[in-house]
């Protein structure tokens, strides 16, 4: 670097240094990959595959398997080769390179969830426009904004990292490049990186989770007004469940780690919250819009009967 960086490899030190344990973690983390990849992967094809799910809702949802598949992978290979060596080691560019896409992909996630909610919006309170509303070059560039103003953020903060002097140790308290632990072991001023940290990822998490309260508030305001009985609010309401489980799981524990002040030695509670929304959630997610939602349940039998039975339709 230009800086005159002088350490050239960092050290994960991932969940525990048990070599035993970290034996035995490697099977149920392998076994969560591989359900995600499954999950996510099933909700794909048959988002692109079936022509009864083209539609914004599950576009957005393609959107979000794609973004879940790819977190995963980002994390999780690296944290399963540290469980069978003696050392994680990741090189300078390589750590820069995780902790982009790391923040890319979080981030875009977080605002697809917000993007989701505008759509749930118009649907339950603007049905007769909804599809003119959320048309397909509409859907498009909600999307693509989501993904761009990420892309965007995350390399300002990798560029910002990647420009510190790093003069040793290079022992990385965490299973991934994420930038707070990265900051603890900078020789330079951390002052401005800090700031932006805390500032971006506030206003990303706060301005996702106010996007869907917002969202939410006038769906329950038009529920109100619209149907008398506790009955029917519900049930205009039960299309929006599996989405607000979804922001639940995903949103607070990234508030939690980065908004949140942190209180003595946080380590191992944030690599255990950074488990969760990277490793867990991306799992659960597939099964929450599975388990409620009918016309996919519906859509992954069809797809498996015609790969079983081919001569079936």
């Amino acid at each position: 670097m230009e800086n005159g960086t002088e350490v050239k490899e960092f050290i994960l030190l991932g969940l525990t240094n048990d070599r035993k344990l970290q034996h035995i973690l490697f099977t149920p983390f392998l076994l969560l990959y591989m359900a995600c990849l499954l999950g996510n992967g099933t909700i794909l094809t048959i988002v692109i595959a079936e022509p009864r799910l083209q539609t914004p809702m599950y576009f957005f949802l393609g959107n979000l398997s794609c973004l879940d598949i790819c977190l995963s992978t980002v994390i999780v290979p690296k944290m399963l080769s540290g469980f069978l060596t003696e050392q994680n080691v990741i090189s300078f560019i390589g750590c820069m390179t995780q902790l982009h896409f790391f923040y890319f992909l979080g981030s875009s996630e977080a605002m697809l969830l917000s993007v989701m909610a505008y759509d749930r919006y118009v649907a339950i309170c603007n049905p007769l426009r909804y599809t003119i509303i959320m048309s397909k070059w509409a859907c498009i560039r909600l999307a693509g904004a989501a993904w761009g103003a990420s892309f965007l953020y995350a390399l300002i903060q990798a560029v910002m990292t990647s420009q510190l002097w790093f003069c040793g140790p290079n022992h990385i308290q965490h299973f991934v490049c994420d930038i707070k632990p990265l900051l603890k072991l900078a020789c330079s001023s951390t002052a401005l990186n800090l700031i932006v940290l805390n500032v971006v990822v506030g206003c990303t998490c706060l301005a996702s989770f106010l996007g869907t309260f917002l969202s939410y508030f006038y769906i329950m305001s038009f529920l109100f007004d619209k149907f008398k009985t506790w009955q029917s609010r519900w049930k205009a309401f039960s299309t929006c469940v599996s989405h607000l489980t979804v922001v639940t799981l995903y949103l607070i524990p990234p508030i939690t780690n980065y908004v949140l002040p942190s209180s003595g030695d946080s380590s191992w509670r944030e690599m255990i919250i950074t488990v969760l929304y990277t490793v867990v959630t991306p799992v659960l997610n597939p099964l929450i819009y599975t388990l409620r939602n009918e016309e996919v349940k519906s859509s992954v039998r069809r797809l498996l009967s015609r790969k079983l039975l081919p001569g079936r339709t």
